[in-house]
């Protein structure tokens, strides 16, 4: 499965910017997909987690300001940043939990990370 991300950049603080991130390869089924994201010098973080029953797990600190969504048939999450803050900048990681085919494991999948820089 690759994982191509996109839509990471620089904002100032108070702005917007929308992640995608579009999965492709062979996938059977997908279980969940999420964003992490890791700021230097600290360690990779859940930002938002969406399963395919449409549950979400939204990191606190993101909560109210940031929303995450899926389209299935285009087997792509969304994560729709608003109201940004400095602190929110770091690298924004993509990930896809899938089955190649209907009798394989649950596999983890990464993107490359897309850089999102919020200046005060």
């Amino acid at each position: 499965v690759q994982l191509q991300a996109s839509g990471g950049g620089l904002v100032q603080a108070g702005g917007s910017l929308r992640l995608s991130c579009a999965a492709s390869g062979i996938i059977f089924s997908i279980n969940a997909m999420g964003w992490y994201r890791q700021a230097p010098g600290k360690q990779r973080e859940l930002v938002a987690r969406i399963t395919s029953g449409d549950s979400t797990n939204i990191a606190n600190s993101v909560k109210g300001r940031f929303t995450i969504s899926r389209d299935n048939a285009k087997n792509t999450v969304y994560l729709q940043m608003n109201t940004l803050k400095p602190e929110d900048t770091a690298v924004y990681y993509c990930n896809v939990q899938s089955r190649a085919h209907w009798y394989s494991p649950v596999s983890d999948y990464w993107g490359q990370g897309t850089q999102v820089t919020v200046s005060s």
